[in-house]
């Protein structure tokens, strides 16, 4: 993630009746791609305080970095918060290598829905954060750990708000929630030796290789990094257009559906080397990347900085994204 590159009326009125019942859900209709038939879907309302309260509670652990304390403690968390909503969860231990030879104590966490369920879509965001504030204005705060309110934490916190409701109201589909672990241990930008991708996504790159289920396969994938930033604007990232286009247009349809198309913006983005790369290459599930754009700044103003922390997210955003995958997750089927 962490290099960026340029270049007929009473169908009307039975989908009424079902929004005047509901409160805190959305009725969609949705077109049969095989018929003519039209189905009403129910989706529902996604609780951006919920989230942000999520998103609170791993900060508030402080900066999860791999083989800390506070790593240790928030891993705990999120797992025991999946096996609340009713998950069935995995824990993936790995030993995994950083660029600088350390041994990191990595956890890799899956929360599966309809586990028995043979069609399955899969959501990823990476929990850890990164132990340098190495793009910080401030060179004095250049090797200080970051809290990753929105890089790490938004994405996690938008998560387990889908986990929250698929408790309530199960998909169609199996859904895996997959929290990915040391995404954000690449090289420091002052390390004076070659800077290589697979610095980079060291979890996605061990599931990828390893899946917590043998023979795992999933429709598609949605990877979810930076979700909780104000005024974010979200591009089709060239990766994903290249492993998973109709994915993005999947995606980014459901959002001009649901009125955030000033979030979703269907134009060419930037390319970046994030864990959907690595679940493209190595476990071949066709995913793609929900990154921010950004032309005045590397994905958001205060990426790997000491800012990144609860006063960079806007529950506006997470409202946004959240409500989006929920409508991809429960009208697919």
């Amino acid at each position: 993630m962490k290099h960026i590159y340029t270049f007929s009326p009473l169908l009307l009125l039975l989908a009424f009746a079902v929004v005047a019942c509901s409160s805190n859900k959305k009725a969609t209709v949705m077109e049969s791609d095989a018929t003519d038939v039209k189905r009403i879907v129910n989706v529902p309302q996604f609780d951006a305080d919920s989230a942000y309260s999520y998103v609170k509670a791993q900060v508030d652990f402080g900066p999860r970095v791999p083989n800390s304390p506070a790593h240790k403690a928030c891993g705990d968390y999120l797992a025991q918060a999946l096996e609340r909503f009713g998950a069935k969860v995995y824990n993936q231990y790995a030993d995994l290598v950083a660029y600088d030879g350390k041994t990191l104590k990595a956890r890799n966490i899956i929360g599966a829905f309809k586990p028995e369920a043979k069609k399955r879509i899969v959501i990823f965001s990476h929990w850890d954060s990164r132990p340098w504030a190495d793009q910080d204005p401030d060179k004095k705060n250049r090797y200080t750990p970051i809290l990753g309110a929105n890089d790490g934490a938004s994405g996690v916190g938008v998560m387990l708000e889908i986990a929250r409701n698929l408790q309530q109201q199960p998909a169609e589909l199996g859904v895996d929630l997959i929290f990915l672990d040391a995404e954000d241990y690449g090289a420091h930008s002052e390390y004076k030796g070659a800077h290589k991708e697979e610095f980079w996504c060291l979890g996605s790159q061990y599931w990828g290789r390893h899946p917590h289920v043998q023979g795992y396969n999933a429709r598609f994938g949605i990877l979810l990094d930076m979700v909780g930033g104000k005024d974010a604007v979200y591009r089709y990232e060239y990766f994903s257009e290249q492993y998973a286009h109709s994915v993005n247009r999947k995606v980014w349809k459901a959002a001009d559906r649901l009125g955030y198309g000033q979030y979703f913006v269907k134009e060419e983005g930037n390319a970046a080397t994030d864990d959907h790369l690595f679940v493209n290459r190595y476990a071949r599930i066709p995913t793609i990347d929900i990154i921010p754009y950004s032309e005045t700044h590397d994905f958001f103003e205060y990426w790997h900085t000491v800012k990144d922390d609860m006063d960079a997210i806007d529950r506006n955003t997470m409202k946004a994204v959240g409500q989006t995958v929920m409508e991809v997750i429960y009208t697919e089927h």
